[in-house]
């Protein structure tokens, strides 16, 4: 006998469980279905993120960090340390804890919210009078309306596989258990890249293989530019415009054949290799075909700006679908579609999405660029502000960086904040709520902020828009 509901939600990663809660909290009878396992085959809700993304990373970068305070920067403050070491076992002991904590609470969560749990991978049976026929392993469920919250995969080079023991995708780079000496990353994503620099911290020597002509393209050229000179001082090192070929995994673990960007053929031989090319949507298993799901050329689902699917009743939110591939995007996105079933007028705004790359210095960033700008032909204004003159920055000993401003040149719009320094993930929060509010550099330059703190840069980035910055 099958049991019914008015919303079932596949998947229970941050777009899946948010709308799973919302609907409940809504009054509609909800599922949540998810396949996560933890390592004693229990569930383990939360997805890539909270899995093998962004949680157990931020846990290894904050131990990395850690760290690297501790062998390069206690001694300015008077702190001696003698025979430091890392013992990465018991740091990824840590990370597992932090990410068990998270998988409980949000079973928690189902539970004070009365959302109904199942375990397992959830796929169409057939479509039904008035909804959808799901399984779940021997259980079958209906559904009036199903919202469809699966994901992503990382993406392989082609003809070489993860094997998550040399050859590294987020999954395996979050559980190596010694620092290699030598660690190759291709691709300079944010997985990469966050991976790369904990590694580092803790002793590996770094090579990045970014086959774009550029570093960070999608970042403001300038931030780009800053970020850059400050990861290769760091000790990174990073190829861009390179053309990737066999890679070989052995005993003694792998090389990779490229071509720089003069032409060169080249060699790069390191204990590791993290690939960072980017994700594809997850759709296997859902047995689209048997409803007629309509998925696109890249296997995404196909969805309207409401995340409607071509399917009545049929809903899909967060990286199954098209928009960056961020966990808060997927949030706001299943928010809105508990909402939409409620008749309610959910909303998500993409052009206030921050983006965030948690490094040391972090990057962080919302709206547009100078260069999209340009392109665009808009006529505008930019003012920067570096963390070396803030005199919080200089108290915490972390000065790299500066916040950067552009607004609209007649009407004084703020369209973009691009942030590379200390706690950048925190301060760009100012900055979405302004351009939500569609706030003009003005406003943020006439707003009193804490002294001293670091978001008095925003301050003076927005005062140094109309060039009269006060303390640089």
């Amino acid at each position: 006998m099958s049991k019914s509901f008015d919303v079932i939600v596949i998947g229970a990663g941050p777009g899946g469980y948010i709308a799973a809660i919302r609907a409940a909290q809504l009054g509609f009878n909800t599922a949540c279905i998810d396949e996560w396992k933890n390592s004693q085959g229990g569930p383990a809700p939360g997805g890539t993120c909270t899995n093998v993304g962004c949680i157990p990373s931020k846990a290894l970068l904050q131990s990395s960090e850690h760290f690297e305070h501790a062998r390069h920067h206690f001694a300015d403050h008077g702190i001696g340390l003698k025979d430091l070491s890392i013992d990465v076992a018991r740091m990824i002991g840590r990370k597992d804890t932090v990410v068990k904590q998270n998988n409980d609470g949000i079973l928690y969560l189902f539970k004070k919210n009365k959302v109904t749990f199942f375990h397992g991978r959830g796929a169409f049976s057939k479509g039904i009078d008035g909804g959808y026929q799901i399984t779940v392993g021997e259980e079958v469920l209906t559904g009036k309306h199903v919202v469809i919250a699966t994901g992503s995969n990382a993406r392989a080079l082609p003809g070489t596989p993860f094997d998550e023991d040399l050859v590294l995708s987020n999954d395996g780079a979050l559980r190596v258990g010694e620092v290699p000496k030598k660690l190759g990353l291709v691709g300079s994503g944010v997985i990469g890249l966050e991976m790369g620099s904990v590694w580092r911290r803790l002793g590996a020597e770094v090579t990045v293989l970014e086959a774009l002509p550029t570093f960070l393209g999608a970042v403001d050229d300038q931030i780009a530019k800053e970020s850059h000179k400050a990861f290769t001082k760091q000790g990174l090192k990073i190829e861009l415009g390179v053309k990737v070929g066999k890679v070989t995994t052995g005993k003694k673990g792998v090389s990779v054949a490229y071509t720089d960007a003069k032409g060169a053929d080249q060699k790069l031989d390191v204990d590791r290799l993290i690939v960072s090319i980017g994700r594809v949507p997850n759709t296997t298993g859902l047995n689209a075909a048997s409803v007629g799901l309509k998925l696109d050329d890249r296997g995404a689902i196909v969805v309207d700006d409401q995340c409607r699917t071509n399917l009545p009743g049929v809903w899909a939110v967060g990286d199954v679908v098209r928009g960056p591939m961020l966990a808060h995007k997927a949030e706001e996105e299943g928010v809105a579609v508990a909402e939409r079933i409620a008749g309610q007028h959910g909303h998500v705004d993409f052009n206030t999405i921050p983006w965030v790359i948690y490094t040391s210095p972090e990057i962080a960033w919302v709206g547009k660029t100078e260069q999209q700008l340009k392109a665009e032909g808009r006529a505008y204004r930019a003012g920067t502000f570096p963390f070396m003159a803030n005199g919080r920055a200089r108290a915490l000993g972390d000065t790299t960086g500066m916040v950067k401003m552009v607004a609209d040149a007649a009407t004084d719009e703020i369209l973009g904040v691009h942030i590379v320094g200390p706690m950048a993930s925190e301060l760009i929060a100012e900055a979405v709520v302004a351009m939500s509010f569609r706030a003009s550099s003005e406003d943020i330059a006439r707003i009193c902020h804490a002294h001293p703190s670091l978001s008095e840069s925003t301050k003076e980035a927005a005062l140094a828009v109309d060039k009269r910055t006060l303390n640089f």
